[in-house]
C-alpha cells in the first residue's frame, strides 16, 4: 500500500526563497559580514535555544507573549526572540577569556510568535554588531557605529538614507527640566510613535499619562528644533536652567556628529533628531535610526544606541556596549518586492561547460583547472539536445558556456561563448579562463541594490 501524500506547505510567517531570491539575499549578508570583518569584528555564533529563565531574564510583556518555548523532559526551554540577549549570556559567561572592547558580529534566526503579516516574519535573521567595554567605553565608539552603517549601505548600492540620531540623556535631562523626569520612561515610549502616529495622537496619549496642554506643547516644541547639527548643538546649549544630565548628554551629542566627520561620513547622510528616543529603556546615551529618504514609510531598517550595562541580569561587573542591529530578512524582503535588487548576478556559476563527446574526462579535467581558480563552474553531464543544454545555462543566466568538441580537444582549445553577447571565440583554455576571471571582476563594482530600478 503507497503512503499517503503530505501537501507540501510552509509555516505562515517563515519565508523559503526560490534559488536565484537566495542568492540575493546571500549577496547582501555576505556585504554586511565583509564590513564587519573590516572593522575588526570577531564573528559569533550562538545557540537558537536557551534556557528559558537565561531568556526571560530581562524579557517581560509582549516579547514574552511571543517567545517559542516548550519543555524538553525536565527543561524548560525557549527560542531566542534577539541577538542581544545571548549575547549578554555570552558576555556574562565569558568575561575572563575575553579582550575588552570586545566586537563581535552576528547574523543569525531569531524567533517571534507574532501576527504574521506582509514583510514581517516569525522566523527572521537578524544582523546585529556590538561593542562591548569591561568597566568603561570610549564615546568616540559611537561615532564608529554610524561609519559601519553608512560603509554598509553605500556599498549595497544605496546613498539615499540618513542616519538620525539622538541622545537619551538629552532626553531625559529635559525630561528633569520640565519637572517630569519620573515619567521619562512613559514620555520616550509615546514620542517615540510620533512620526507614525503623528503629532495629535502624541499629544492625546501623554495627556492620558498626565502631561497637560503646556508641558506637551514644550516638550514637541522641543524634540522639533532643526537645523544644521552644529546649528542644533548651539540651540541646546541656550537653554535655560539645565541639569548635569541634559548638559552630559548634549556634550556627548556633539562628541559623536563631530567625529563622524573624522570618519568620512557625508553631512548629508546623518543628522541630530530630538525626536528618536527608541522606545527599548536599556538605551541609556547615544540612539541611532537609519530611514530611506525615497520610502520614509518603511520605517527605520537600522537602529541601536548606547547602553550603561549590557548584561547586568548575569553578573555584578559593569559591561557598557553600544549597538546596532538590522532586520536582514524584512530589508531583503521590502528591497525585492520594490524591484531595487539587481538581478544580474543571481546564477550558480560563472560557467557551464558542455561536453561535446562521449568521453567527459576532458570536461572534467577542464572544470577543475577552471575552479582552480576560482571561476564557479557547472559541467553538463545529461544526455540532452544541445538546444536543451544551451537553454539551461540561460535560463540559470549563466553568463558563459564552454563547448569541447573533438576538434578542440584535439587542438587543446576550447570554445567560450558569452551568453548575454552571443559572442563565440575558440581559445585556449588558459586565455578563456581570463575573459571569464575579467568579467567577474567587473562585476564586483555592480551594485546591489539600485533604488532608481523603481
Amino acid at each position: 500500500m503507497k503512503p499517503s501524500i503530505v501537501q507540501p506547505r510552509t509555516l505562515s510567517g517563515f519565508m523559503e526563497l526560490m534559488p536565484a531570491d537566495q542568492i540575493k539575499f546571500n549577496r547582501i549578508k555576505s556585504v554586511l559580514e565583509e564590513v564587519y570583518r573590516l572593522y575588526g569584528f570577531y564573528p559569533l555564533d550562538t545557540p537558537v535555544l536557551e534556557y528559558a529563565e537565561i531568556l526571560f531574564a530581562k524579557a517581560g510583556g509582549e516579547t514574552e507573549k511571543q517567545v517559542y518555548r516548550f519543555q524538553k523532559g525536565d527543561t524548560d526551554l525557549a527560542m531566542r526572540f534577539d541577538l542581544t540577549v545571548p549575547l549578554a549570556k555570552y558576555v556574562a559567561k565569558n568575561r575572563g577569556e575575553l579582550t575588552f572592547p570586545f566586537k563581535r558580529y552576528q547574523i543569525g534566526k531569531v524567533y517571534r510568535g507574532e501576527r504574521a503579516q506582509k514583510g514581517r516574519f516569525r522566523e527572521f535573521y537578524q544582523s546585529d554588531i556590538d561593542i562591548i567595554g569591561d568597566g568603561e567605553l570610549s564615546i568616540i565608539n559611537d561615532a564608529e557605529i554610524p561609519s559601519i552603517i553608512y560603509n554598509i549601505f553605500t556599498r549595497l548600492g544605496l546613498d539615499d538614507f540618513t542616519i538620525r540620531m539622538n541622545n537619551r540623556k538629552v532626553l531625559s535631562g529635559f525630561f528633569e527640566m520640565l519637572s517630569v523626569g519620573d515619567r521619562a520612561e512613559d514620555i520616550m515610549r509615546i514620542v517615540d510613535k510620533i512620526e507614525k502616529a503623528g503629532r495629535d495622537a502624541v499629544v492625546a496619549e501623554l495627556g492620558s499619562i498626565g502631561v497637560g496642554e503646556d508641558l506637551c506643547a514644550r516638550l514637541l516644541d522641543f524634540i522639533a528644533i532643526r537645523g544644521e547639527n552644529e546649528e542644533v548643538i548651539e540651540q541646546l546649549r541656550a537653554l535655560p536652567d539645565q541639569t548635569e544630565l541634559f548638559a552630559k548628554g548634549v556634550q556627548e551629542l556633539e562628541q559623536v556628529t563631530r567625529y563622524l566627520d573624522a570618519f568620512g561620513v557625508p553631512r548629508k547622510n546623518f543628522r541630530i533628531d530630538l525626536s528618536i528616543a527608541r522606545g527599548l529603556d536599556y538605551y541609556t546615551g547615544t540612539v541611532y535610526e537609519t530611514t530611506f529618504n525615497k520610502h520614509p514609510e518603511i520605517g527605520s531598517i537600522c537602529s541601536g544606541g548606547r547602553y550603561d550595562n549590557l548584561a547586568e541580569f548575569y553578573t555584578k561587573a559593569q559591561l557598557p556596549g553600544v549597538g546596532i542591529s538590522i532586520g536582514l530578512t524584512r530589508l531583503f524582503y521590502i528591497l525585492n518586492e520594490m524591484d531595487y535588487i539587481d538581478g544580474g548576478a543571481n546564477s550558480p556559476a560563472d560557467l557551464l561547460v558542455i561536453p561535446m563527446t562521449e568521453d567527459l574526462a576532458p570536461a572534467i579535467s577542464a572544470a577543475s583547472a577552471l575552479r582552480a581558480q576560482g571561476i564557479r563552474t557547472q559541467i553538463y553531464f545529461e544526455d540532452r539536445k544541445f538546444k536543451h543544454k544551451i537553454g539551461y545555462a540561460d535560463k540559470l543566466r549563466i553568463p558563459f558556456a564552454l563547448f569541447l568538441g573533438e576538434e578542440e580537444i584535439a587542438n587543446h582549445q576550447v570554445s567560450l561563448k558569452n551568453m548575454q553577447t552571443g559572442e563565440q571565440q575558440t581559445l585556449p583554455l588558459e586565455q578563456a579562463a581570463e575573459k571569464v576571471l575579467s568579467f567577474i571582476e567587473s562585476a564586483k563594482s555592480a551594485r546591489i541594490i539600485n533604488i532608481e530600478r523603481g
